[in-house]
């Protein structure tokens, strides 16, 4: 399953690569590109536990950038 977030408050684009590396390598997750300049996470994962993958993006995202929010699209 593909999906898109929007993302706010993403400061830089060197925290973007280390949250598109930190979900990359979450079990479940295929795929995840993050671009700073759109402000747009991209993820391919296991659909049936996307909902816990993107709970784990969520905190592990917050450790390296405390102030973003994702918001699906």
């Amino acid at each position: 399953m593909k999906k898109t977030y929007k993302i706010e408050n993403l400061d830089c684009a060197g925290c973007a690569a280390k949250i598109e590396s930190a979900i990359a390598k979450i079990d479940g997750v295929d795929s995840a590109t993050v671009s700073f300049v759109t402000q747009k996470l991209k993820i391919e994962a296991d659909e049936s536990r996307i909902e816990d993958i993107m709970k784990v993006a969520e905190k592990t995202c917050r450790r390296v950038e405390p102030d973003y929010r994702l918001i699906i699209e």
